[in-house]
């Protein structure tokens, strides 16, 4: 395995290009300690039609957001026939598909929070104004994006007055909005790797929730608590949870499911199966509790695809 070339496919065209060639970088300098050869792939500079011509023997998939984790870009990665890292292409459109993964979790009996669908329709914004008076809805309430990553376009919603200030704005981006009911409790991040759940890690950020700064920025001072600040027994509990919904949805490689803890129940927001892989990120610090360093996750997530021929 080692002369073996690993392609880093990183950047892309999403609001989360940033954090991907963040990720890549991170993932480039491992594969290299690894003793590996490495190429470097960026749909944005190169069509994913032509990525065969990279000859590689697996694509390590770098790649966060829109295009990278919902089955896009696996299906090109399946078409070109190579190898690669993370969920394919069914598991990836599920989970990144709000709506659909939270169908999902209820199916399952998977407790998550309540919610509503809002989509664009012809920009007519007197369909929200309808739905606002027609349901009975409880503040706070969470918007979001169906289709992003990252808390990206997320917002919390006080009263009607905030809600259709924010719903008005995404609706001029998005297409299709989740109205969910807001739980207030802990973060609990929760880091599965190939079928098996490595630990749970509560967050403390000093913002509002666990946005996108609290997320990729270092001033925001978010702290990290692990292990999660619960007792054994719930803590093994939420474990057993997350690896069920990684299998449910067919995942493969690592995934990280969120949740919130409140009233001694656990509620999943989503499950993540591109999480990042920068100095900041949650599923390598997960790992390193379990003593298994960046390099050595890294390795097993090659190894996994190389599996998955």
């Amino acid at each position: 395995m080692a002369k073996k070339k690993i392609l880093v496919v990183l950047g892309g065209n999403s609001r989360e290009r940033e954090i991907s060639i963040k990720t890549g970088k991170a993932c480039i300098a491992s594969i290299k300690r690894l003793g590996y050869k490495v190429g470097v792939f960026d749909p944005k500079k190169s069509s994913f039609f032509d990525i065969k011509k990279n000859n590689c023997d697996i694509i390590f998939n770098a790649l966060h957001g829109e295009e990278g984790e919902d089955g896009y870009a696996q299906s090109f990665f399946e078409y070109a026939e190579i190898p690669y890292t993370h969920s394919g292409v069914l598991s990836s459109m599920k989970a990144m598909n709000k709506i659909t993964s939270k169908k999902i979790f209820i199916k399952n009996n998977i407790k998550t929070p309540p919610y509503n669908v809002i989509k664009k329709k012809k920009n007519n914004f007197s369909n929200f104004e309808k739905f606002i008076k027609n349901k009975k809805l409880k503040f706070p309430l969470v918007v979001k994006p169906n289709n992003e990553g990252s808390s990206i376009g997320v917002k919390i919603c006080k009263n009607k007055i905030t809600l259709k200030k924010n719903v008005k704005a995404l609706l001029k981006t998005y297409d299709t909005l989740m109205l969910e009911n807001f739980i207030d409790g802990q973060e609990i991040q929760v880091a599965v790797l190939n079928g098996k759940a490595l630990g749970a890690i509560e967050l403390k950020p000093k913002r509002k929730f666990y946005d996108y700064k609290a997320k990729y920025l270092k001033s925001a001072k978010t702290d990290h608590v692990m292990p999660a600040n619960i007792s054994e027994k719930k803590y093994n509990e939420v474990l057993k949870i997350a690896e069920r919904t990684h299998k449910i949805l067919g995942c493969r490689g690592v995934t990280r499911s969120d949740f919130k803890f409140a009233k001694n129940k656990f509620y999943l927001l989503e499950i993540n199966t591109q999480p990042g892989m920068t100095d900041l990120s949650l599923v390598p610090e997960i790992a390193n509790f379990k003593n298994i360093s960046f390099d050595k996750l890294v390795l097993k997530l090659i190894l996994d695809a190389s599996l998955n021929k």
